[in-house]
């Protein structure tokens, strides 16, 4: 099962989220139901270390967390794949990474070594973007690209599955823990 672990978001931020989305001018916009901010992709995992690692979150002691918005971004240089909202990476944030991150190591769980670079996906570029489009996204980046949204206290962050097909990934909640 291919699944994540996300930072559920405040209702508040979802909305000011999908209101910018609107201006957005190339690529396929992430619905509303599926922004998040990942923690940790876990790749394909059979059902029973998902199960482990549900035990692992758990029981992981969390501290109340707060995320903003500072700004807009693309990701993959000259061929851009996606359009991001980058958030800041607090203190809390980066603890809550590093013990999710532990915990799926302790189930056996191999992730990905890259650098954690804390960002809500707005929108997907699959294939090359004309001429004309890089103008659009350009000028869109020039005129909203400065966007801050203050920090805002998010409510959990869940376990899911991400279902893939030919009109993008599906999400399914398979258990949600609280930041108290």
């Amino acid at each position: 099962m291919r699944a994540f672990v996300a930072v559920d978001l405040p209702g508040s931020m979802l909305e000011a989220l999908t209101r910018l989305q609107m201006l957005i001018p190339v690529g396929r916009k992430v619905a509303v139901e599926n922004l998040h901010l990942t923690l940790a992709f876990l790749d394909e995992q059979p059902e029973t270390v998902l199960e482990d690692l549900h035990g692992e979150l758990e029981r992981l002691p969390t501290q109340p967390l707060s995320l903003g918005v500072s700004g807009l971004g693309c990701f993959g240089g000259d061929k851009p794949r996606l359009l991001f909202a980058d958030v800041p990476p607090g203190d809390v944030l980066k603890d809550l990474h590093g013990q999710i991150a532990a915990a799926a190591r302790r189930v056996g769980i191999s992730l990905r070594r890259e650098r954690f670079h804390p960002h809500i996906t707005l929108s997907r570029i699959n294939g090359r973007l004309s001429f004309q489009e890089v103008g659009r996204l350009d000028a869109f980046l020039r005129d909203q690209g400065g966007v801050i949204l203050p920090a805002e206290r998010c409510p959990s962050f869940s376990l899911v599955q991400s279902t893939l097909g030919p009109k993008g990934a599906r999400y399914d909640r398979l258990a949600t823990y609280d930041l108290v």
